[in-house]
Order: structure tokens, then sequence, then C-alpha cells
């Protein structure tokens, strides 16, 4: 996602990762891989739940995280694009959240 904030932006897109881990936690991931954009901390999986994506007792030590997933949605917060896995080594790249931005144009 990282290498293609700029295009993102010039498509309106601005990414945001939400993930169960802790504000620290979070802090200190995107300072080893050097990611720029916003991460939020949703620790008790309010939104995650929200969004149908909880993965109950997946992480570490048994704790509750987030199934992987991507959406896109609109300034009214509707859902435009998702894309959903079960394998957390499998993402959409930025690549393919641009191409799925350019075609809700």
């Amino acid at each position: 996602m990282e290498e293609n904030l700029g295009e993102l932006a010039k498509q309106g897109v601005r990414p945001v990762a939400i993930s169960a881990d802790t504000s620290e936690e979070s802090a200190t991931l995107c300072k080893k891989a050097k990611y720029t954009y916003t991460f939020l901390s949703d620790r008790d999986a309010t939104v995650i739940r929200q969004y149908d994506l909880l993965h109950a007792k997946a992480g570490e030590d048994g704790r509750d995280i987030a199934r992987p997933a991507e959406f896109l949605l609109d300034s009214d917060g509707v859902v435009r694009w998702r894309n959903l896995t079960e394998d957390f080594r499998v993402r959409a790249t930025g690549e393919d959240v641009l191409k799925a931005a350019q075609g809700l144009k």
C-alpha cells in the first residue's frame, strides 16, 4: 500500500488500517515497516465486529484478531469494494486497491 500512496491520493483514497493490536504495537510495526498511513487500534473489536471480520482467539495468546480484509468506502461510509481472505499472508496490494478505486469512477 505504501508505495501506491501518491496514486491512491490522486483517486481520493486515504488508506487507514484498523487492527486489534494496541496503538503501541501498531506504532512499532509502522516504524519497522516504514508505513506512513494511519493505523487505528480497535482493541475491543467494535469496528472489526461491525464488518463481520472477527477471527476469535486466532492471535497470539488466543487474542481476538481481525480477518484480513480491504475495503473502499465512499464519503458516506458505504462499502463500494471489498477484498476478504482467510489467509493473513494474502492481501490486496496497493495496485489492486488503486485498480478497484479507478473502477468506481
